[in-house]
């Protein structure tokens, strides 16, 4: 069986020169690596001309210090090898980049804040599988662009100067961070310059969502009706034909800023607003004072009206669904998880920042008041298919690389089941809870679509 996995050995300084490599015999004759001539060693955009010196006892590759210090390299890692004859270059990896939104030097104990366990879940999950990670933000992108300041895991968090990745993961948690000029140039540089790949590229907001997946006449039966909120007209032509809409900031997210609006008895209205302690109800004696007081907040925030709809509910708490769809291995859309989230008591939206609960999709439908005509399991099955669906429909239909979305469904009383809303920056905590030592399976296919975009 070929050997594609080596176990890294960093020597004393001194006792290897920095251009040289000790390489166990067994990988020498599988991947038929030329001795006592010089090759190209290549880690992320990090390239050295060495050479190669068998070794009968050694099970791995051997480097100097000094050079694993220029790669970012530690005693002990396990990375992925592969050989190009054509070129004459040795490749390790892969080399994973992940774009976080800040870090707390300060903090060794926990320098990423709240995401520091996913940062050493992700760690432990590429020394599994023979890759590579380090984690850098927004402020380490300097002038050099064939490096960038980053933190690796080497017995505790510690900053070093890395190559550019094969593959950046955006986990940006801010749109002003992923807008400044050196973040995208230095997206640009990795996938131009150096070849590598960019998965979750970008932010979505809900009305580009719903413009792209419009286009697919499959994709429609999952679609409210629903419009970019531009004045006056569309307010009034929605809350005409439906009894109850929403109004969703169209860059929003857990269920910050929504606004249920509900016709009431003649022509009053009633907007409900989701607040951080619960919701707030307002009346208006007439859509143009409705619309009027709304006004104020559509100057600074656009929004998204949407077809209201009969979410199935469990003791009139409404419930939707959440599934996270990665890429998978072999490059294919797959279902990781998906989960009922239901909407506390004085909530209605269900997010888990606003005191949301998650169950089985199975025990939340069960106990929900679903239409007794609907089959629970096929409607299980269903949204499965919807999420897969409309994560395709995504890829093709927008320019942008995606590797893993959040797609939140619902379903109705009668069983039909609706988008709500598409996540490009999904957080893991929706899932499982985070167990120290434990790799989640969101972690791992992380890493091994890393490893299929890379070729590793």
């Amino acid at each position: 069986m070929l050997k594609t996995k080596a176990a890294l050995q960093v020597t004393n300084a001194g006792m290897l020169p920095d251009d040289t490599l000790v390489i166990g015999e067994a990988y020498i004759k599988q991947w038929k690596l030329p001795q006592g001539q010089h090759i190209t060693l290549r880690f992320g955009s990090f390239r050295q001309h060495v050479k190669l010196l068998p070794s009968a006892k050694l099970s791995g590759i051997r480097i100097s210090q000094g050079l694993a210090r220029r790669m970012g390299l530690t005693h002990g890692s396990t990375l992925r090898i592969q050989y190009k004859a054509s070129t004459a270059t040795l490749m390790l990896g892969p080399l994973i980049g992940v774009l976080i939104s800040r870090d707390y030097p300060h903090m060794p104990d926990k320098p990423f804040g709240s995401i520091t366990m996913f940062c050493k879940e992700m760690t432990d999950a590429c020394k599994a599988q023979g890759a590579y990670a380090y984690f850098f933000t927004p402020n380490e992108l300097s002038d050099s662009r064939s490096s960038v300041e980053g933190w690796i895991y080497d017995q505790g968090w510690r900053k070093t100067a890395m190559p550019l990745p094969d593959i950046v993961s955006n986990r940006l948690t801010s749109r002003k961070l992923e807008n400044k000029p050196s973040v995208q140039h230095f997206l640009r540089e990795v996938k131009q310059t150096y070849k590598g790949s960019v998965f979750n590229e970008k932010f979505l907001d809900k009305h580009e969502v719903f413009s792209a997946l419009k286009q697919d006449d499959a994709l429609l039966r999952y679609l409210p009706e629903s419009h970019l909120l531009r004045g006056m007209k569309t307010l009034k032509l929605m809350c005409l034909r439906y009894n109850q809409v929403f109004l969703k900031p169209v860059r929003g997210s857990l269920g910050k800023g929504i606004i249920r609006i509900t016709r009431m008895e003649g022509q009053q209205f009633q907007a409900q607003f989701a607040t951080a302690v619960g919701s707030r109800k307002q009346q208006f004696a007439t859509i143009n004072k409705l619309y009027s007081a709304l006004s104020a907040k559509m100057k600074t925030v656009r929004y998204q009206v949407q077809q209201g709809l009969q979410l199935i509910e469990i003791q009139k708490r409404p419930v939707d669904f959440r599934a996270l769809v990665q890429k998978n291995n072999t490059g294919k859309w797959a279902i990781t998880s998906i989960v009922a989230r239901t909407a506390s008591d004085n909530h209605f939206v269900s997010n888990l920042a606003k005191g949301g609960t998650l169950s089985t999709v199975s025990d939340a439908i069960s106990r929900s008041n679903l239409s007794a005509n609907v089959s629970r399991l096929d409607a299980a099955s269903r949204l499965r298919q919807a999420a897969l669906a409309i994560a395709q429909g995504i890829e093709s239909n927008m320019e942008e690389h995606f590797g893993e979305l959040g797609i939140d469904l619902a379903l109705d009383t009668s069983g039909h089941i609706w988008l709500l809303e598409v996540n490009s920056k999904p957080s893991k905590n929706d899932n499982t809870p985070l167990t120290d030592g434990k790799i989640r399976p969101s972690v791992r296919m992380l890493i091994q679509y890393s490893r299929f975009l890379s070729g590793f």
